[in-house]
């Protein structure tokens, strides 16, 4: 049994039904099924209850897909990486879509922010669902990975108050990744698409 695939299942019941609750006591039995799923996926995540019940909770409405762009910068056969300071692992710059931005004034933003490298985004090399990827830890929500690859325009290597380095890494030589984030087998698939004249996108 994937317990993690049932607290995802009865999260989006109950942000559904939080939102198109008609009365208090309907309202309660989501809020309910909301709290068993966060004790039970507190199981098996490592988090405490009331820390998933957080995450639950800042998704409010009718329960969608969250959306992540990371930035793909291969020259001279080398990849852009950043080191993460949260758990010390390297990862593509990227982080979440804000509302009110297109994608790839997202992932532009995005690369800015961590690796102090302006860039053009230009092409949407891939569209994954994390769950598919092998990321860990799993979240308790579905979220979709947009990839692009971008081109530098300006700028420098600079760390931020997220990351704590910014380096180039070739295929043979990818350092501990934060497999949160980025994952081994995307980056080697983007090594790949570069010495590729016509990559296409891969989704799903």
């Amino acid at each position: 049994m994937n317990w993690l695939e049932i607290v995802k299942e009865l999260k989006t019941i109950s942000q559904a039904g939080k939102k198109f609750a008609e009365d208090n006591y309907e309202l309660q039995r989501h809020k309910d099924i909301e709290r068993i799923a966060a004790q039970i996926g507190s199981e098996f995540t490592g988090n405490t209850t009331e820390q998933i019940l957080d995450m639950f909770q800042s998704d409010t409405g009718y329960p969608t897909p969250k959306v992540d762009s990371r930035g793909v910068i291969i020259e001279d056969d080398k990849v852009l990486l950043v080191k993460e300071i949260e758990d010390g692992g390297w990862t593509l710059p990227g982080g979440w879509c804000e509302n009110g931005m297109k994608p790839s004034e997202n992932v532009v933003r995005e690369v800015w922010e961590e690796s102090g490298y302006q860039t053009r985004a230009e092409q949407l090399l891939a569209v994954f669902d994390r769950d598919s990827q092998g990321h860990f830890p799993p979240y308790p929500f579905n979220i979709y990975k947009l990839f692009f690859r971008c081109r530098i325009v300006g700028g420098k290597p600079e760390a931020s108050e997220e990351t704590s380095d910014v380096a180039w890494f070739s295929k043979d030589q990818i350092p501990p990744l934060s497999s949160q984030r980025t994952t081994e087998k995307q980056l080697k698939l983007f090594f790949d698409m570069a010495g590729s004249q016509e990559p296409g996108t891969y989704f799903d």
